[in-house]
Formats: C-alpha cells, structure tokens, sequence
C-alpha cells in the first residue's frame, strides 16, 4: 500500500515495529544508554532545580501515581514524574548524547519507567517491551534530526530534545500503550504543539526543564490521542508543521518493516566522564595531555609561569564562557573545563561546585585563555577536535590536540567503566545491594518477565537507609571515581 504522507509512515513504523525487529547490537546498545541514564539521573535528584521542579509538581494529584527515582516518599501523577525525572537526568548535562547533535534517552526512559508503574496491575510490561519502546522513541529522535541538513551541527537556534525528544517521547508511549497506527499519528500531531525551546536557556537552570517537558508533553500526546484528540495528519510533512523548527526542511518517508534498518545500529550515542557539554569534553582531553608537560607527578601547576593558553575549538557561542559566574555556566565553558584540568588534573561531578569555579587560581588562568577558531573546526560532534598551546614565560610553548575522546562513539566506554560511572552516580542516593541489583537487571532487561521488579528498586530506600554507610560501598565508589577521572 503506498503511504500517503511522511506523518503516516512515522505512525505505520511506530505502530508495526516488534520485539522481532530488535537486533542483538539494538538490545545491547540500548541497555548501555538506560544504565547510564538512570544513574544520571540519581546523580540528578541531588541538584538544586531538581529540587525545585519535585516542588512545583507536588501540587498536582492524581488516582495514578509513579515513582520519582531515589525518593521513596514522593510519588506523583505519571506526567509528573515523568517530567521531575527528566529535569533530574539532565540538571547537570550528564546525559548521553547522539548525532545529529541531540541527548536521546532523557526525554524517553523517564516516560517508560512512569507508564509501567501507574498502568493497572493486571497489564504486564517485560523488559523486552520496556526495550522496544525505548527504542523506537529513540529511532524517531533520529529519523526526525535527518530531515535537516543543519541538525548534522551543533544547535543554534532550538535545543533538539525540546523538539525531536517531544516527539520521541510521544512515540515510545504510544508504543508502550499500544495505540492504534491513526492515533499514533494524532499522538505526533499534538506533541508537535508541543515542541521546542530556545538555546538562550543553555547554562541555565531552566535547560534540564527541556528533557523534563519532553517526557511529559510526550506523555500528554499520548494520553489526548487515546482520548480522541485531532491534530494535522500532515504535520511532518509540512514546513509550517515541525519544519517550522528547521531551515531547509527535507523530510523522508520510513524504511519498509520488512527490512528495517535502526540508526542506533549505525551509530552508537556518547557517555560523558563528567557533568558538562559534550564538546568540552575534547578540551579536557587536549588539556589532560599538555598538563604533562607542565607538571611533574604530585605537584602543582606552576601558575606564575603561564604566559597565555590558546584553544582552538569550533565556533559555538554558548559554550564560549570566559568567565563563568555559575555551575551551569561552568558547564558550557571551554575556558573553565580547560582552565579546571590544568589545574586539578581531572574534572568530576565537585569540579563545578561554585568553590571551586571561584578559586582564585581559576580566576588567573581564566584571564590567560585566548580562543581560535580553525576554519577546518566544523562545530559537529562527529568531526570536531580541540587543540591547546600553553606558552610560558620563558617561551617554551607545548601544544596537543583530541581528535577523539573517551566516551565518544569512536571511542565507547567499556562495560566496566560505564558501570563504575553508574556506581559512582547512583551510589549517592542507593544502597550499594540496590545499585548492584540495578546493574544486574539492566545487564540481563531482555530477559525481565515484569518491570515492577526495576521500578521498585528505582523507588530507592525506604528513609532510614543511607546509601554510603557501607566501608566496602564507599571503596567501591572510590575507585569508579578514581577509574573514570584518570583514564
């Protein structure tokens, strides 16, 4: 049957997509991302706009109710916590990320873990459900980023997760509720109107709200379709639609069920090291080479010699932050990532604490960083590099440059050290026995016969509990830090 329009082959493919359709490297990849999700997450309920976006939500109730990660004590109607759970992964940028520049499972997972918990007793979710709803929330993430050529770029304009993470979420919801192929359809339709947030709130508090919108406006779609909410059938398909994000618009009709290819299978996602922009995350490999050169083992950054520091990097304006006045700024900050591993000889989650942002050795070096722009440094994750020169005082001047970091696709994480990191970030609000059993359920999810065995233990401790108690825990937090800081 030929599909009249680009919005009906999104809604035939998140319809008719199945379990048969996931592929081993699909099921493998997509367990990394929602380990590492979650633990940003936990990392994330620490932070001060989680702790105001948890307060805001308190004042909605509902019969339904899910759990907020790692808060025993709050639960909230399914929207709700879908949306605190998506602030908390993304209030300290930690999340993974993707190309076409976007992070993919922040506006998904928060909404699958939210549907399995409020949704009657008597309906069942495995882990295989679970694994293919996520996936087809991040398959539409992706076939949406392709319909422009600008989004091969780092954003200017839009943040991508408040426009192809709205449509993402509403995607994996409607899978996971399983919604008829014409409601599917309205569910894009409503979380078009939906979509969209400008880059003007990067470095703010107010950025980690657009993973949070995105999973529960996602939700909301979803909802409004199976109530019978309308929306333009067309609204792919149409500049004034969702092209109304993008210049040179070009949207594409899905591959055919028969023979589908998932771009997750083509191109794996990013995990950071640290809690910042992925495009710093070159400058503090550059700067961990030349620091090197500087410093002897276990002494300190001769300061005083330092004449100046020159990046080269893309030309990114807002991660082009000189003197950065908060954590999230610091965050979107060559200079201050540069700057932070000179100095420390490693970025961790403390790094952008504002003590440590306002040292007075900061300071100083801040004010020796200069910022070249190689017309051969396009700004895209796939292609970027940093290179850095530090001159001294008496003329010597050391230069290196990452192509490649850690972390990247080019470059994954392993499976040892992407589980240190959860260790490391879930360890702060969990028992070490439930941050284990985490790991264990994540690493064998295709295999859970019911969710309610993950959602439970995202619950985290009942109040008593204190999740670094334990000398073995607090080693084995230790040495993931220790692992991930150094490599």
């Amino acid at each position: 049957m030929m599909l009249k329009s680009v919005t009906e082959s999104f809604a035939k493919t998140i319809h008719g997509l199945k379990v048969g359709h996931l592929t081993d490297r699909i099921i493998q990849r997509s367990k990394r991302m929602i380990l590492d999700t979650l633990g940003a997450g936990f990392l994330g309920t620490s932070t001060e706009v989680f702790h105001k976006a948890s307060q805001y939500s308190k004042i909605y109730s509902s019969n339904i109710s899910s759990t907020v990660w790692g808060r025993p004590d709050v639960r909230l109607p399914p929207t709700y916590a879908a949306f605190v759970n998506g602030v908390a992964i993304h209030s300290m940028d930690f999340d993974d990320t993707w190309h076409p520049a976007t992070h993919p499972s922040g506006a998904v997972l928060p909404v699958l873990t939210a549907l399995a918990e409020a949704l009657p007793r008597s309906v069942k979710f495995s882990g295989l459900d679970l694994l293919l709803a996520f996936n087809v929330g991040i398959e539409v993430q992706g076939r949406l980023l392709h319909f422009a050529k600008e989004a091969n770029d780092i954003p200017k304009r839009f943040h991508p997760p408040s426009v192809v993470g709205t449509l993402g979420s509403a995607a994996a919801a409607s899978k996971f509720l399983g919604l008829s192929l014409t409601k599917c359809q309205e569910a894009l339709a409503i979380a078009v109107s939906h979509a969209g947030a400008p880059m003007a709130n990067a470095a703010t508090q107010t950025k980690p709200l657009h993973i949070g919108n995105a999973a529960k406006h996602g939700i909301e779609a979803a909802f409004l379709a199976m109530l019978g909410l309308q929306g333009n059938k067309h609204i792919l398909d149409l500049e004034a639609g969702l092209g109304a994000f993008y210049a040179n618009y070009s949207p594409k009709v899905l591959p055919n069920l028969h023979s589908y290819s998932w771009l997750l299978d083509q191109q794996d996602v990013a995990f950071k090291r640290f809690p910042a922009h992925l495009s710093t995350h070159w400058v503090a490999d550059a700067a961990a080479s030349v620091r090197k050169h500087l410093v002897a083992e276990k002494t300190l950054l001769p300061i005083d010699h330092i004449k100046r520091i020159v990046l080269r990097i893309p030309n990114v304006q807002y991660v082009n932050r000189p003197s950065p006045g908060s954590e999230h700024e610091a965050r979107h900050s060559f200079q201050y990532v540069a700057c932070a591993m000179l100095l420390d000889g490693g970025i961790t989650v403390p790094s952008f604490h504002e003590c440590q942002i306002n040292r007075p050795q900061v300071r100083e070096l801040l004010s020796k960083v200069e910022l070249e722009y190689p017309p051969d440094n396009l700004p895209s994750f796939n292609t970027l590099y940093c290179e850095i020169s530090v001159t001294l005082k008496d003329g010597a001047t050391f230069t290196d440059r990452s192509d490649t970091f850690y972390g990247h696709w080019r470059k994954p994480l392993s499976q040892e050290d992407l589980e240190g990191k959860f260790r490391a970030n879930a360890s702060r609000m969990l028992s070490c026995d439930t941050v284990e059993s985490l790991i264990k359920i994540i690493k064998n999810l295709e295999d859970l016969e019911d969710c309610s065995v993950l959602t439970t233990l995202l619950k985290g401790p009942s109040p008593p509990e204190v999740a670094s108690n334990s000398p073995a825990c607090n080693n084995s937090i230790t040495q993931s830090l220790l692992r991930l800081t150094n490599i």
